[in-house]
C-alpha cells in the first residue's frame, strides 16, 4: 500500500510516498481501508517543528476491512469515522474501535471526516462559552475547517449576529455565504460588533486582540495550539473570563457529551442546518494540501483522497 511521510522536518516539500506493508489490527482495533483523510493545523506544523519524524495521523474515514479480538459492534463492510493514532496518510489505517463512530446513511466518508473531528471542536468551543439566544458570536479562523462550521453552529446555537475574522478579504463572500453578518481582517482597527463570546483558533499574537474584540463581562474561548499571553489587567479591568477547551480531554474525561454532540452535529447535517464545505487533493499530493493549510489560504476543510 502507499503511504505518505516525511525524514527530515521541514515544509511541505518534505513530504514523500512511502510503499508500506497493511497493517494487522490488533486487540481492540479496526483496520480501515481509507477514503478521506483530514489535514489539520497541528498536523502540519508538527512536520515542520518536530525534532524526529512522526506518524502522520488524524482523522481518517473509509470502509472496516478486518478487526482485531475483543471488537464488538463492528464488522468488516462497516464504514466508520475515527482519528487514527499512528500512520493516517495511507491507503490503509489503524482505528481503535473506541475512537471510531459509524458513518450515516446519506453521508459520504469526505462528509465525515470533514465534519465530526472538526464539527466537535467547533460545537464544544462554543458550547464552553455558555452562549445564549440572541448574543453575538466572534469567530476567529471563520474560514477554516473548525471555523466555518463554527459559523454555523454559533446561529444554530442561538447567535443573532456572527463575526467572521479572516486573514484576508479574499475570504469574505465564503464567510458571509456560511451566515456571517460582518467579515473582518485581523489588520481591522476594531473587529466589528462587540463580542458577547468569541471562539479562537488562532492564538499567538492575535490572542490579545480577540480578547479586546469581546464586549465588558463576555467571554473567551481559546482552542487555538498556537499559544499566546494576555495580560490579567485586560481581564480584571472589563470582567472578562478566557476559557481554555480541548477536544481530546472531552473525549476521554465526559465521553458522553462527546457522543452527544457527535449525535447533534448528524442531525444538523441531516436537516441542513450545518454544511460541511471541502477541498479535496489527492493522497498524492498531499504536500499540495499542506502547502495550503500553512498558508492559511483554504475555505473550509482540506481533505486528502486515496
Amino acid at each position: 500500500m502507499r503511504r505518505v511521510g516525511y525524514e527530515r522536518s521541514g515544509g511541505p516539500d518534505v513530504l514523500e510516498l512511502f510503499s508500506a506493508e497493511v497493517p494487522t489490527p490488533g486487540p481492540g482495533e479496526l483496520l480501515v481501508k481509507v477514503q478521506a483523510i483530514g489535514v489539520t493545523l497541528p498536523v502540519v506544523r508538527k512536520v515542520r517543528e518536530s525534532a524526529d519524524p512522526i506518524p502522520l495521523g488524524g482523522e481518517i474515514a473509509g470502509e472496516v476491512v478486518a478487526v482485531g479480538d475483543g471488537v464488538t459492534g463492528y464488522t468488516p463492510g462497516y464504514r466508520v469515522v475515527g482519528l487514527c493514532f499512528g500512520h493516517g496518510y495511507a491507503d490503509y489505517a489503524i482505528v481503535a474501535a473506541r475512537m471510531a463512530s459509524p458513518i450515516p446513511d446519506g453521508a459520504s466518508a469526505v462528509d465525515a471526516v470533514a465534519l465530526v473531528r472538526s464539527g466537535l471542536v467547533a460545537l464544544g468551543a462554543i458550547d464552553a462559552a455558555r452562549p445564549e439566544a440572541g448574543e453575538t458570536a466572534l469567530i476567529t479562523a471563520a474560514a477554516s475547517g473548525v471555523g466555518h462550521l463554527a459559523v454555523q453552529l454559533a446561529r444554530v446555537r442561538g447567535a443573532s449576529h456572527v463575526v467572521g475574522a479572516v486573514s484576508d478579504l479574499a475570504k469574505a463572500d465564503f464567510v458571509r455565504e456560511l451566515g456571517a453578518d460582518e467579515v473582518v481582517t485581523y489588520d481591522a482597527a476594531a473587529w466589528g460588533a462587540p463580542a458577547d463570546y468569541a471562539v479562537d483558533a488562532v492564538g499567538g499574537e492575535l490572542l490579545g486582540p480577540a480578547l479586546a474584540a469581546v464586549a465588558p463581562g463576555g467571554r473567551l474561548v481559546a482552542y487555538s495550539s498556537g499559544g499566546g499571553t494576555i495580560q490579567a489587567y485586560d481581564l480584571l479591568a472589563e470582567a472578562k473570563a478566557v476559557i481554555g477547551f480541548q477536544i481530546r480531554r472531552v473525549a476521554e474525561t465526559t465521553p458522553e457529551i462527546y457522543r452527544h454532540w457527535r449525535d447533534e452535529l448528524w442531525q444538523y447535517f441531516a436537516s441542513g442546518q450545518v454544511r460541511p464545505v471541502h477541498t479535496e487533493f489527492a493522497l498524492t499530493d498531499a504536500a499540495a494540501a499542506h502547502a495550503l493549510v500553512e498558508a492559511r489560504a483554504n475555505l473550509g476543510k482540506v481533505v486528502l483522497i486515496p
